[in-house]
């Protein structure tokens, strides 16, 4: 417990001690209730030290949207209706409107993602 004693990353050694046993639990299947435990919180740990130190870029709702959109093959005439009309898809897609609340309710209704991708 000594060598593993989960406390906040404050530098990259311990961000490194961290992933490499985390990875050593993960690549065990016979994992104790308390070593299951520990992981979750090691993983918690690993993310909040990623989110401080490696923040991912902001992605803009029409970016979000066509990524979705080429992920899942699907083209302007499958989303336009969701968004009012054609030109409204038109203009959300090019960046030249932004998504509205209830646009963004139908998406993430529709595209089954988290609404905040959209707002």
């Amino acid at each position: 417990m000594a060598k593993s004693l989960p406390r906040p990353i404050r530098t990259k050694a311990e961000y490194t001690r961290l992933m490499e046993l985390l990875l050593e639990f993960d690549e065990r299947e016979d994992l104790s209730p308390e070593e299951e435990a520990l992981a979750e919180v090691f993983t918690l740990l690993i993310d909040d030290y990623e989110s401080k130190h490696h923040p991912l870029p902001r992605v803009s709702p029409a970016d979000s949207l066509k990524s979705l959109m080429e992920e899942r093959g699907l083209k302007h005439k499958d989303i336009w209706p969701l968004l009012g009309n054609k030109g409204a898809a038109t203009e959300i897609l090019s960046g030249r409107r932004s998504i509205s609340k209830a646009q963004a309710k139908r998406l993430a209704e529709f595209l089954r993602v988290p609404l905040d991708i959209f707002v």
